[in-house]
Parts: structure tokens; C-alpha cells; sequence
């Protein structure tokens, strides 16, 4: 009950601004099911994942556009959405190991030079509810990814104005988020080289216009490249650390092991390490999963993606997996995003697994089957539908 009223809490501002009646979302609520479908304002028919903290995924068939719409983009929450967010009273501080702390409003912020990165951001987690035997965490499938077009200061520049020091070595990110209980806050640190690079922002618009609360509002981080954990939302603290923070979510969160390890065993904290960049994937777009096509021209599509590396090639197999030919990349690209692609078959009748794998600037390749580990991270195997051609 306690996460069904944080909900409507939300949910009702929103409304208001809206213009929509609160029972809408009441209605919503109440007649979805885990991994069924929502629409809320400003979300459009994504997939529920989990109750508590609210995370929606993007059903696959809504990759058919470079950037994704805000609407159409999957939301990843560690804990309870802030209740209460303002433009005119949201402040960031800027500490620790720097000549000169100092607090930012988003004016201020805003008076910064604007820079633009178009970033696949992908939460470590998607396709946790793919691996065998399972693990736990949020369930997701294939939709905890997207694509925008996100704006704001580069991180470096509000860095160098704050002088980091000689000892600066880690950067440290706090939210908003409203912790329940004795669940420790969300705070993760990524390495100074990251932090100052070009492309690494403090985002406030995304696909043009600005963030919306469910993806950060009034501010963000954009560490692009890496996994989703790494770009905190409702940014109010940057502070600058002589080593990695140390925290839940550092350790053991979002830490893989440093050596391949057999289907169902534990791993030792020391013998992992932190999450950084994603690796290569593509997930089938269309046809869908278990949908049945006449026989004639097919329409094989999707998207792929590498984190910090490009996309040089996908190739699809219609035969499980026999045979392999090459996808047509989509014209639109850059350095952190995906590739569209897609692939004409002339599908005779019967029935079809049909594959998909990429392959990337680095040389990786998605392997046959997903590295297996105890959090469910970085699932990347080669992707696949079954279809039935009449």
C-alpha cells in the first residue's frame, strides 16, 4: 500500500499539470499487472517491471527510431521519485577536493556553455529475466534501453571552475531520491578521466525540451557509454573524492566478477569489479516474438549498440543460426548511440528462429550464449524470435 500511495502522490501532480482527473490514474494502477502495460503522463504503454519503485520498459517494438520519444523511454528508479522538485529551489553543490565549493542554481547552470550528446543509455540489468537460472533483481527484457539526444553544461567545465585538486582522483554523484527505510541513499562515483571528458554532461533537456521528472528533472548526470547507474538523476551533489566512493551501491552493486564463473555459483566482492562501459548487443525490433506472417517479403529490424565503441556490422540468420547474411546499417549515427538496422527476407512458409548479432569497433562479437553472473548484468546474447510464415 505504502508504494501504491508514493505512487498516486506522484502520479497526481503530474496530473495537474496535465489536465487530467487523478481517478485516471487510480484506474491505471489498479487493473496493471506485472509485466502488463501502463500508460501514466508523460509514459506511453510501457511495460511494468516493478511496483515498488517505479520501473517501465520499453517494449521492443518501439525501437524503430533513432531517438527514442520521451514517452516511449524506459524509467529505472533505485527508490521513490522525489515528491517535491522545483526549477527555483533546486541547488547542486560542488565539493570535497576542489579549491573552491561552491552551490549552482539552475540559472546559473543554465548560463554555462551548452553541449549536445546523443547517448544509448542502457541500465546494467536488461535482460536480467533472460538468464538461466535466474537471479534477482528487476526482471526486465529487453526494453531497459533508449536512445536521446541529451543538452546541459559538460561536467569539466563546472569542474574546473570549482579547481579540482592534485588528489582528485574519483567524482561522486547524489540524488534526490527519497530513501525508505535503512536503505542507504543512491550515490555512485566515476573515475576524474571520465568526469572530464568532452562528452560527459550535467544534463537538463533531453531530445530537446526539458527532463521530465520520471528521467531527472532538474538535472542529470550523462556519463555516455556507460551503464545507466552511472548518469544519477535528480542531481544535487557532485563531490570530488581522492578514491572511489565507497558505498551500496559501488559495492557489492553493479560490480561483475573478474573471471568467468559457472551458472548458479557466488562470487567474493573481491573478486569483482565496478561496472563501467556497455558492451555489444542488438534486440530484434520486428517481426515480434511469436507472431505468425504470411509468406512473401519480411521485414527483419531492429537496433544495436557498444557503449564507447561503434557498431560496424549486424548480421541476421533466418535458419537458427545455419547461415548468416548482413543487415543494412541505418545513415543516422553517433559515437554513444545505437544503429538502426534492417534486413529483407523472402520468408517461405513454415516455421522460423530468427537471429541477430553485432559486432563492434573493438571486435567483439554478441556470443551465442550470455556470460552468466550472480547481479544479472550485461546480458548480450545473440538476440533471437520465433516466428510462424502461412
Amino acid at each position: 500500500m505504502n508504494s501504491r500511495r508514493t505512487f498516486l502522490k506522484q502520479a497526481s501532480g503530474a496530473i495537474v499539470t496535465a489536465g487530467a482527473i487523478p481517478s485516471l490514474i487510480s484506474a491505471a494502477w489498479s487493473q496493471a499487472q506485472p509485466g502488463g502495460r501502463i500508460a501514466i503522463p508523460g509514459e506511453d504503454g510501457l511495460i511494468v517491471r516493478s511496483f515498488r519503485f517505479i520501473d517501465l520498459e520499453t517494449p521492443v517494438e518501439y525501437f524503430n527510431s533513432w531517438l527514442t520519444p520521451v514517452p516511449h523511454f524506459f524509467v529505472r528508479n533505485h527508490m521513490h521519485e522525489p515528491s517535491e522538485l522545483s526549477a527555483e529551489t533546486w541547488r547542486l553543490a560542488v565539493g570535497g577536493e576542489v579549491e573552491k565549493p561552491m552551490t549552482l542554481t539552475l540559472s546559473e547552470l543554465s548560463k554555462l556553455e551548452i553541449h549536445s550528446v546523443v547517448s544509448t543509455l542502457e541500465c546494467a540489468g536488461n535482460g536480467r529475466g533472460l538468464y538461466q537460472p535466474q537471479v534477482p533483481g528487476v526482471q526486465w527484457g529487453k526494453g531497459a534501453v533508449g536512445t536521446a539526444r541529451f543538452s546541459g553544461p559538460r561536467l569539466r567545465d563546472v569542474l574546473e571552475r570549482a579547481g579540482v585538486k592534485a588528489t582528485g582522483k574519483h567524482i561522486m554523484f547524489r540524488g534526490l531520491d527519497e530513501v525508505p527505510g535503512k536503505v542507504p541513499p543512491f550515490i555512485r562515483s566515476i573515475p576524474i578521466e571520465k568526469a572530464l571528458d568532452a562528452d560527459t554532461l550535467i544534463a537538463t533537456h533531453m531530445n530537446g525540451a526539458p527532463l521530465t521528472k520520471n528521467h531527472g528533472f532538474p538535472a542529470r548526470a550523462l556519463v555516455p557509454g556507460w551503464i545507466g547507474a552511472a548518469s544519477c538523476k535528480w542531481l544535487t551533489e557532485i563531490k570530488v573524492l581522492d578514491s572511489e566512493f565507497v558505498g551500496n551501491f559501488m559495492s557489492p552493486g553493479y560490480r561483475y566478477p573478474n573471471q568467468p564463473v559457472k551458472a548458479g555459483e557466488p562470487v567474493k566482492p573481491e573478486d569483482t569489479h565496478p561496472l563501467t562501459a556497455l558492451t555489444v548487443k542488438s534486440v530484434i525490433a520486428g517481426p515480434l516474438d511469436g507472431s505468425s506472417l504470411r509468406a512473401g517479403r519480411v521485414a527483419v529490424h531492429g537496433a544495436a549498440w557498444a557503449g564507447e565503441a561503434d557498431i560496424v556490422k549486424v548480421e541476421i540468420s533466418t535458419d537458427s543460426g545455419a547461415t548468416w547474411s548482413l543487415a543494412s546499417l541505418g545513415h543516422e549515427q553517433a559515437h554513444y548511440a545505437w544503429r538502426l538496422w534492417s534486413y529483407e527476407w523472402k520468408a517461405k512458409s513454415g516455421d522460423y528462429t530468427i537471429l541477430s548479432r553485432a559486432t563492434d569497433s573493438q571486435g567483439r562479437t554478441q556470443p551465442a550464449s550470455p556470460a552468466w553472473n550472480p547481479s544479472g548484468y550485461l546480458y548480450n546474447a545473440v538476440d533471437q524470435v520465433r516466428i510462424h510464415v502461412a
